[in-house]
């Protein structure tokens, strides 16, 4: 069993849902995201989603675009990242999760990625560029490591191909709510309800929600139907309108925001 599966075990049998944060790794620098980890969970994270940047993410919108491209100016390399998440997650008992391009994963080696980011303190990865026809490797490799590999599943994908991802996937499914990119949004889609239902009967899987999410009605939706949801782009939005203003500004105002959802989460 993988941390990730132990976490959701433990939040069924306490009628919790997760909340899951996503920061990235370097915005603005490796210490604050070190100290982002821990303060998430001292707030009521319960798994934390680490972005690793990447020059050409597939489905992030210019928010997390802009904080990777931070990231890259300052030369943040994934060697420094992995020595940064051995700090934070050995001062943190949620499980923390990469997202991660394939194409970075392909580069390192599959099974040295895997390894080297076990050793760092990962439970798994979101590889959003992994296509399902071409995951029975890498999702092999996760098995024997016991590193959950978590894929998206979309509004548009169709429902045999979702049972496919569903079924090479591990930890949970991360369920896209709108269509397009991430970012915040006013309203999501009442459709999100049904198709969740309809793809839990599918998976044994928990499933958590993402993309524009960023308000307590959101959370409050979602709440009945997801086991868990995903908030990024509001996030890294607030490290970075308070970057100026020093570490304390920015854990304030990123704990104080995540309390804010975890306590319509769990209302």
């Amino acid at each position: 069993m993988s941390a990730v599966d132990a976490l959701f075990a433990k939040l069924k049998a306490e009628n919790r849902k997760a909340f899951v944060p996503f920061v990235t790794a370097g915005d603005p620098n490796l210490d604050v995201t070190k100290k982002l980890i821990i303060e998430l969970e001292r707030r009521g994270a319960s798994l934390c989603e680490l972005g690793i940047p990447y020059s050409d993410p597939i489905a992030d919108g210019p928010i997390i675009q802009a904080s990777y491209t931070r990231a890259l100016d300052a030369k943040i390399k994934l060697a420094a990242i992995l020595q940064m998440a051995q700090q934070a997650t050995s001062q943190v008992q949620m499980p923390v999760v990469s997202m991660v391009s394939y194409a970075i994963i392909f580069r390192h080696g599959l099974e040295a990625y895997v390894q080297d980011a076990k050793a760092a303190g990962f439970a798994g990865a979101i590889v959003p560029d992994l296509l399902v026809e071409e995951s029975a490797e890498m999702s092999q490799i996760c098995q024997k490591h016991d590193f959950s590999l978590i894929q998206l599943i979309t509004p548009t994908t169709p429902r045999e191909r979702a049972i496919r991802i569903a079924e090479s996937s591990s930890g949970f499914i991360y369920y896209v709510s709108v269509t397009g990119i991430t970012g915040e949004r006013t309203e999501l889609p009442a459709s999100v309800v049904d198709q969740v239902g309809w793809l839990r009967e599918q998976t044994p899987l928990p499933i958590c929600i993402g993309f524009g999410i960023s308000r307590p009605e959101h959370v409050r939706m979602l709440s009945p139907v997801a086991d868990g949801v995903i908030v990024g782009s509001a996030i890294v939005k607030r490290i970075a309108q308070h970057a100026a203003e020093g570490d304390a500004a920015i854990l304030k105002a990123v704990g104080d925001y995540a309390e804010e959802l975890v306590a319509a989460l769990n209302e």
